[in-house]
């Protein structure tokens, strides 16, 4: 009998402790709230950029809403609310309300601005391909070091009418392997006749990507003969295990309405 006293005696005074340590947690919990919602309220207020953008608190999470004029904007808010003392996390309901640029018009220009990604620097080893629906891009592809990759989705970030970016890049694993068949693709390719005038629009080259010793061309070429043409030298490179030849001719990508 004794012992089912103590036991239950052991039960409440659980119970009270745990209670009283749930009331000591929820002004702690509240002050840092507080803190944290007036440091963040005054950042966003510092920036013109955010002036249309709300904040709150709960829990340490900081939810922003309102409207910014760029998608690099709602990043770069977050990032500034994500970098507050004491904030848990961020979720990010801002919307971007610039203008409005029709779906075509809008890859078109992308497109362009991804041709030039890290021209007259290992640009022959990189790919990017996108597509836009309702001003949200979608962006796929593979870089060999990364810093293609950040400065494509910058440029992204940066274009008037990117609502949203949902974004697929890959980095290639380093491999001293794959660049020593990455440099003799390169040479087998551009040093041939009939493919050495790709090399002389640095905006334009034959995309050679190697991923653990496989080959895969990308970019577009002027006939189907040389797309055979550099499928051939790939296939003829020491090490490739394999070679896929995913070039696009041009004329048929303008059909396309590529």
């Amino acid at each position: 009998m004794t012992k089912n006293v103590w036991k239950s005696m052991g039960g409440i005074l659980a119970v009270g402790l745990l209670s009283a340590t749930l009331v000591a947690q929820t002004p702690a919990a509240t002050r840092y709230d507080n803190q944290i919602q007036t440091t963040v309220a005054q950042k966003l207020a510092a920036k013109k950029q955010f002036q249309e953008v709300k904040s709150s608190v709960e829990d340490g999470i900081v939810t922003l809403t309102g409207t910014v004029d760029l998608y690099q904007r709602k990043l770069d808010a977050a990032k500034l609310a994500r970098k507050t003392s004491n904030a848990t996390g961020v979720r990010n309901l801002i919307t971007v309300a610039g203008p409005n640029v029709p779906d075509g018009q809008l890859e078109q220009k992308l497109a362009r601005k991804l041709t030039y990604v890290r021209v007259g620097y290992d640009n022959t080893f990189d790919y990017f391909a996108l597509g836009v629906k309702d001003g949200v891009v979608m962006v796929e592809g593979q870089d060999r070091t990364g810093v293609g990759r950040d400065e494509a989705l910058a440029d992204i970030a940066n274009m008037p009418g990117v609502k949203d970016v949902v974004a697929n890049i890959s980095v290639e694993p380093t491999s001293i392997f794959d660049d020593g068949i990455r440099l003799r693709t390169a040479r087998a390719i551009y040093r041939d006749a009939v493919l050495s005038k790709y090399a002389i629009d640095p905006a334009h080259p034959i995309r050679i990507i190697v991923v653990n010793g496989h080959v895969t061309l990308y970019g577009s070429v002027d006939s189907a003969m040389d797309k055979t043409v550099a499928g051939l030298r790939a296939n003829q490179v020491f090490g490739a295990f394999s070679v896929e030849n995913k070039l696009v001719v041009e004329k048929d990508s303008r059909q396309s309405g590529m």
